[in-house]
């Protein structure tokens, strides 16, 4: 028997024995020099007064054995997990027992004995981790990227008010927002046609890309995007950049899919109104979000949580009061009620807006 040295707590190793009948002694089991073998052996170090539970992989007819007593038998193919502490009727407190697995037919898989209790630490662990992943407010470090790409973002706002006021009153102002004939004046008449409604989404589009950066996420975790480009995470300018593009993309190519949708529902009187009363809400409404951003670099590092809610809720407010505000534009030049138009308006306002949602706000 060997040397006998009392062990702090209950466990069982990855060094398992083999018994040499010639030479009446245990050698360390090596599969590469020994081969095959239906029964392997460990010195195990039981103390009562704590648990030893083991986890392990059986088939059906494997056993165990403490000390040359059977302690256990696999009735099918499974995963057990057993307390080797209470099948001890020792009175010691520690002592050193034999533990013997075995199968009748084949080697026993002994490479699936584990401590059942690191297994369960780990999985506490990896829950854990998952748990602060999930529930991660994304706070960038580097403030004086967004301090300084929203101070750009307020000249640009100053020269697009000074160098285009009348199209800048007319789309920020609130009674031109609730008349319906602001439509046919400015650069609404025609949006996507001239510099200055370019700068205008331009500008929608950097301030919708700051707030996604700072608060929501960050490219790598969009597992398409961080395949077409590989983004480090201190590189916040980058992906500013990225998700203005993104986002200026949609916007343009939301009169595309507008021209196609209407084409197949024989519906493309309706796309230019459509269109224009997109572009005139969503760029109405879009002048809150660097407010939330000047609330998001005052108050992220002492109120993360509500300022990650403020942030969805008034995304979430765009979106759907944009989609409302269509649907209300289009009903009044002709009735929704057929469900020829309600199947249009689905198509192009209502999926798009559930896939928006769950991107942008219920991830986070």
């Amino acid at each position: 028997m060997p040397y006998y040295r009392p062990a702090s707590e209950n466990r069982i190793s990855s060094d398992w024995l083999l018994y040499r009948p010639q030479s009446a002694q245990f050698n360390l089991y090596i599969p590469e020099i020994y081969g095959q073998a239906a029964a392997l052996y460990q010195w195990v170090d039981i103390r009562r007064d704590r648990p030893f539970r083991i986890s392990f992989t059986a088939k059906k007819d494997l056993c165990l054995f403490i000390n040359n007593q059977l302690l256990f038998t696999a009735d099918s193919v499974a995963t057990y997990e057993l307390n080797l502490s209470k099948y001890i009727k020792s009175d010691k407190p520690t002592d050193r027992y034999l533990l013997c697995v075995w199968h009748p037919l084949e080697q026993p898989d002994v490479a699936t004995f584990k401590n059942a209790q690191d297994t369960e630490l780990m999985a506490s662990a990896t829950s854990r981790k998952r748990s602060l992943i999930r529930n991660k407010v994304h706070n960038v470090p580097n403030y004086n990227t967004f301090i300084i790409s929203l101070l750009f973002l307020g000249v640009l706002y100053g020269i697009l008010r000074t160098s285009y006021t009348s199209d800048f009153y007319s789309l920020f102002r609130i009674g031109s927002f609730t008349r319906r004939s602001a439509l046919d004046e400015g650069f609404l008449a025609k949006p996507i046609s001239s510099w200055s409604s370019i700068l205008f989404l331009i500008a929608f589009s950097l301030s919708f890309a700051l707030l996604i950066v700072a608060i929501h996420t960050n490219i790598q975790n969009v597992v398409i995007f961080n395949r077409l480009f590989a983004v480090s995470e201190k590189a916040i300018i980058t992906r500013i950049l990225f998700y203005t593009f993104l986002i200026l993309s949609f916007l343009l190519l939301k009169f595309l899919f507008l021209t196609l949708m209407g084409y197949v529902f024989d519906l493309t009187a309706l796309v230019s109104l459509q269109y224009r009363e997109f572009i005139r809400t969503t760029l109405f409404l879009g002048i809150s979000l660097p407010m939330v951003m000047m609330l998001y670099l005052a108050l992220n590092s002492i109120m993360p949580n509500t300022v990650l809610l403020i942030s969805n809720v008034v995304v979430t407010c765009i979106l759907i009061i944009t989609v409302i505000r269509i649907i209300y534009t289009l009903n009044k030049k002709v009735t929704l009620r057929n469900l020829h138009l309600f199947s249009y308006i689905c198509a192009t306002e209502i999926i798009p807006l559930i896939i928006l949602l769950k991107l942008i706000v219920f991830n986070y």
